[in-house]
């Protein structure tokens, strides 16, 4: 693929991505900041395995 077309597709994507507005799970984002300590737990974890992997 040309340069040009490469970046005509790449603004497109980025226009995409700026002007769109995701779906939000609103409840799931009021269980998110009503509970923090479960969700730093599973957090934390996420984080150790990636450090294991390195």
């Amino acid at each position: 693929m040309g340069r040009g077309r490469q970046k005509a597709k790449h603004t497109k994507v980025a226009r995409e991505l700026k002007y769109s507005s995701p779906d939000m799970d609103l409840s799931q984002l009021q269980r998110e900041l009503t509970n923090p300590a479960e969700n730093e737990d599973s957090y934390s974890s996420d984080e150790t395995d990636e450090e294991s992997r390195d």
